[in-house]
């Protein structure tokens, strides 16, 4: 699939990828929507250098073909996989430090939601500090792809879970395990934690807001609380009082899982995919943690995806597309 940015999706056909050493070739069965891939068609979110500029963060599918020195996996294999992209193609390349097996509790379709997700998420709470005792972390975009996985992972961790949310998300949310649902367009989280929390503050913050909401997640944090920044659907730039920062000690965080090399040192996609393979593929095999779907839409119907995705009707969850 390939576009011109801001216009439409156009299907072309391309080479069959070929299986470099180390990689195995996927056919796809599904992918998911992100919000990465509605920003990279609109000029804003370019592919790293050297990768594909197809869209597609993320699939699921079968292997049909291993290159050189491929130990541990076969040809038939259910697979899911982390692309820099790719994911809207019928095929793709893949390294085997970015596969994950799908668990058998989960259908080959709907992993197709997990690897971005559960990445993402893991990425930016395996540093974050263990709890106290109703230590409350809050999510912001609790409904989302990430925010449904995160309301999961942050409930496994052992912390109580506040979320914002549109008033129809809620019940989607607290299935999931949320404590607290806040609208964020009626409500003040600053307020709501500080009540639910008997003044304290939340000991965890993961926003996808960036600029607007900086100095009210200070706010809302408690002493010694730590504030992760995935996303910055609010802004890039903001102003920021350091001695609040310092008065609060305040640990901020930012980052981003696509331009992560493949391999390498503890920020590689490779030490990532390991170690959620370790630490959250088995929650996911024993169903404690599961991919959240809000619709799944044929391959033909990618623009109608991206308007879902893009519309303030998003469903809760990830949106699919499938072959």
């Amino acid at each position: 699939m390939q576009f011109e940015v801001g216009g439409p999706l156009t299907w072309e056909d391309a080479a069959e990828p070929a299986a470099a050493a180390g990689e195995v070739i996927v056919e796809i069965a599904a992918t998911a929507v992100n919000r990465a891939d509605l920003m990279q068609r609109a000029g804003r979110y370019p592919s790293p250098a050297g990768e594909s500029n197809v869209l597609g963060l993320e699939c699921s599918g079968t292997i049909v073909k291993l290159g050189d020195d491929v130990e541990g996996w076969a040809v038939g294999g259910r697979v899911c996989a982390l692309l820099a992209g790719g994911g809207y193609a019928e095929r793709v390349a893949v390294p085997v430090t970015q596969l994950l097996p799908v668990p058998d509790a989960v259908s080959l379709e709907a992993a197709a939601a997990l690897p971005e997700a559960v990445c993402t998420v893991w990425s930016a709470l395996r540093d974050a500090p263990e709890p106290g005792a109703g230590g409350l972390a809050l999510v912001h975009g609790g409904s989302g792809g990430i925010g449904t996985m995160a309301i999961q992972l942050l409930r496994a961790r052992g912390y109580r879970v506040a979320v914002t949310a549109s008033a129809r998300s809620h019940e989607l949310c607290r299935s999931l395990g949320a404590e607290f649902t806040i609208d964020y367009r009626d409500e003040d989280f600053v307020d709501a934690v500080l009540a639910a929390t008997d003044g304290v503050g939340a000991e965890y913050i993961l926003d996808v807001i960036g600029a607007d909401y900086l100095s009210r997640n200070v706010d809302a944090l408690a002493l010694d609380g730590t504030l992760t920044v995935i996303a910055v659907q609010g802004g890039t730039r903001a102003d920021v009082d350091l001695r609040r920062l310092m008065q609060r000690r305040v640990t901020l965080r930012a980052m981003t899982l696509r331009a992560r090399p493949r391999v390498g040192g503890r920020g590689s996609k490779e030490a990532v995919i390991s170690q959620v393979r370790d630490h959250v593929w088995p929650l996911i095999a024993a169903g404690s943690v599961r991919p959240v779907i809000g619709a799944t839409l044929p391959f033909a119907e990618v623009e109608r995806a991206h308007e879902l995705m893009g519309s303030e009707q998003a469903p809760g969850g990830k949106i699919l597309l499938v072959r």
